[in-house]
């Protein structure tokens, strides 16, 4: 197993511990997407292949204001003031009124300004974990009839007229839009979101000899179509998430769970 994919895992595991995880996975909503061979915009092998998705759970909604609420009063520990700065920065829930007041935010509206650990420790207390990117990806390129919609170009402009719009208030209530193929909400049109892998997105494959510093690479060659119109959107949110580090949040940047069809977040799979 690569270095990456190891820490992701100890990462897990670190966090199944530190949540406290006894009980049982909680009311919300997943669906499952059957997977399969995906043409993303971060090819497989850097060049042209399909991404290979197994079968997963999907939370069919980001996770509230009111959910993280709940969470905290359950673990006291990912309160704002009781993160130490390396797991959530100085921005994390800032616009709460309080460690356990959400207020004058809305209760149904995703849950924004939350570290990438934050976000996988409330998905750990789900039985659950962050989407890879493919997988956020390949549920994201449905629209409501279709599973993958991304050659229409109705539906593209609408996506990214939401790009364009003022960032001066917090997100619009959850579910206002209608769910895609698959049962999912808000995957467009309401926040960015967090993935699992959101780090080695854009590393190159020399990165331990540049202080793994991000860049615009993947594979050490131009994976990414920069002059097709239609990977503008999901390029933007890319390049949002290359830009981030695992303790900093955002006033949009909120986030969902995944869940894989046998649970092994308790440890580390064999190499």
């Amino acid at each position: 197993m690569n270095l990456g994919l190891r820490c992701v895992w100890l990462a897990r595991a670190v966090l199944f511990c530190c949540a406290g995880i006894a009980g049982s996975a909680g009311a919300a909503d997943y669906r499952l997407l059957a997977g399969g061979e995906f043409r993303s915009v971060l090819p497989a092998d850097g060049e042209r292949s399909a991404a290979r998705i197994q079968p997963f759970w999907l939370r069919s909604t980001p996770v509230s204001n009111a959910e993280y609420l709940a969470f905290l009063q359950a673990h006291p520990q990912w309160r704002r003031g009781a993160v130490p700065g390396v797991l959530a920065g100085a921005d994390y829930l800032a616009l709460w009124a309080g460690p356990l007041r959400f207020a004058p935010l809305q209760a149904d509206a995703p849950v924004t300004q939350v570290s990438w650990h934050a976000a996988q420790a409330f998905c750990v207390s789900e039985q659950a974990r962050l989407p890879t990117w493919y997988e956020w990806e390949f549920a994201a390129a449905a629209d409501e009839l279709r599973a993958d919609a991304r050659e229409d170009p109705v539906w593209l402009a609408r996506i990214l007229a939401w790009y364009s719009r003022p960032a001066n208030q917090p997100p619009q209530a959850i579910g206002l839009q209608p769910a895609n193929y698959y049962g999912i909400h808000d995957l467009h049109e309401l926040t960015w979101e967090w993935v699992e892998d959101f780090n080695g997105l854009f590393v190159s494959a020399d990165s331990r000899t540049q202080g793994e510093q991000k860049q615009l690479a993947f594979c050490g060659g131009a994976a990414l179509s920069l002059s097709d119109k239609n990977n503008y959107a999901v390029l933007i949110r890319l390049s949002l998430l290359a830009a981030m580090e695992a303790n900093q949040g955002g006033n949009y940047l909120g986030f969902r769970c995944a869940r894989d069809p046998v649970p092994h977040l308790s440890g580390v799979p064999n190499e």
